[in-house]
């Protein structure tokens, strides 16, 4: 899959930064977008050696003219487009900053910036990307669009809103958007930490309380390399409209193993794969 061209949204940090690192190392080229350009010098040191294979670009894609800028300047610089990760997203450090300190706020007690804000972040600029992308990939029949959301029970827990609302929206899209590529060589999957992460964003309380054993432990943003990098291979032709948590993927066997183990649909059924790995 060398040469391949990926855009990675919420590149430039966190686990956007960990699966452009990762892409990078086996051979594909990243165009990595974030709205931070002071992050831009630190990935591009840890790209080292691959820093023919990147390039940093900071937009604000809750505006529809820079999901158009980054898709012209991706296909002008690298020369093509293969790869959509959705990852680029606002969470409860953002929403929410006090609520490991003062509890969850109501969903009244929010103000409309900070609601729009989140949607427009967390779902829309994964729809303008997946609509500008999607003709391309179809064009030459063979792409991935990738997106992250969050756990099932993290969607609708009391206190999760706008987070939790903003990625079911992604998570049914998800499920529609692989309905209606079905056949066409392009797929779509959900890869997630599976548990909160352990990122530059991630409140210093979460990770005390993590730190405590009363809650899940941090996912590293490592974690997501293993998942993502099965999805976007052609060993996941057949793998279309399901979702993949790091915290459960088992690295020491065969990929294919691992993703028939752990996957589920997207949506919110919690049935796992079946027949597309069959032999495996």
């Amino acid at each position: 899959m060398t040469g391949h061209v990926a855009i990675v949204t919420g590149g430039l940090r966190g686990l956007g930064k960990a699966m452009t690192l990762g892409l990078l190392r086996t051979g594909r080229k990243v165009v990595a977008v974030g709205h931070i350009s002071e992050d831009i010098p630190e990935l591009q040191r840890e790209a080292d050696g691959h820093r023919d294979g990147l390039h940093c670009l900071a937009l604000d894609l809750r505006k529809p003219a820079a999901c158009d800028e980054l898709v012209a300047v991706t296909r002008r610089h690298f020369g093509g487009l293969d790869i959509l990760v959705n990852n680029a997203g606002l969470t409860f450090t953002y929403t929410d900053p006090d609520r490991f300190v003062k509890g969850p706020k109501k969903f009244w007690q929010l103000t409309d910036e900070i609601v729009q804000n989140t949607m427009d972040t967390n779902y829309m600029v994964a729809d303008q990307l997946a609509r500008r992308v999607a003709p391309i990939l179809l064009e030459r029949g063979w792409g991935r669009i990738v997106n992250v959301t969050t756990k099932l029970d993290t969607m609708n827990r009391e206190g999760s809103v706008p987070y939790g609302p903003s990625k079911a929206a992604l998570e049914m899209a998800t499920e529609i958007w692989a309905k209606e590529l079905a056949g066409t060589g392009v797929t779509v999957n959900i890869v997630n930490p599976g548990a909160g992460a352990n990122t530059p964003g991630m409140a210093r309380e979460m990770r005390d309380w993590s730190a405590t054993g009363k809650a899940p432990k941090l996912v590293e943003p490592d974690e997501m390399v293993a998942p993502l990098l099965f999805v976007v291979s052609r060993e996941a032709d057949k793998v279309h409209g399901y979702r993949f948590d790091a915290n459960t993927w088992i690295g020491d066997i065969p990929p294919a193993q691992s993703a028939a183990r752990t996957g589920r649909k997207a949506g919110f059924e919690l049935y796992p794969l079946s027949d597309c790995f069959a032999g495996h």
